[in-house]
């Protein structure tokens, strides 16, 4: 990636609710992968590969697939460094999200958020990001059922 699109990433992450259309759905997705992703404090090769082919599956459109990438890492850099957020108060952001915009229930898709699972080797991890997904599955089976 060139200069001028490093460039444009950031100045449209740090403008993006005045020129990125859809912003609230972008958010939802990256706090879902930051939650996923945060658990081990860091996101190694293994989840930023993932991470890059999910973006690039849900947005066709670069601008928009490297923009979900960065806001995701500003969610990991904010639980990581404890000044903002933690991964208890951003999870009940997904759920607030769920709650406020339904619709958000569908934009979840375990099947890849599985794919993170397989990156870490901790049990420890292994067993939050399970619990994570259950949780996803809970908020997917109420808030689509009706």
């Amino acid at each position: 990636m060139n200069i001028f699109s490093m460039w444009k990433i950031k100045f449209l992450s740090f403008f993006r609710d005045i020129f990125i259309y859809h912003t609230s759905s972008i958010e939802f997705r990256a706090k879902i992968f930051a939650a996923m992703l945060a658990v081990d404090n860091k996101i190694d090769e293994c989840e930023e590969k993932i991470l890059q082919e999910l973006s690039q599956k849900i947005y066709k459109q670069k601008a928009r697939s490297q923009l979900l990438v960065q806001i995701t890492h500003e969610y990991v850099d904010k639980i990581v460094e404890k000044n903002e957020l933690n991964l208890n108060a951003l999870i009940k952001s997904i759920d607030s999200d769920i709650k406020d915009n339904k619709r958000f229930a569908y934009k979840i898709n375990i099947k890849d958020l599985k794919r993170f699972i397989d990156c870490s080797e901790d049990e420890e991890i292994q067993i939050i990001q399970k619990r994570i997904i259950e949780f996803l599955q809970l908020e997917i089976k109420e808030f689509t059922s009706k």
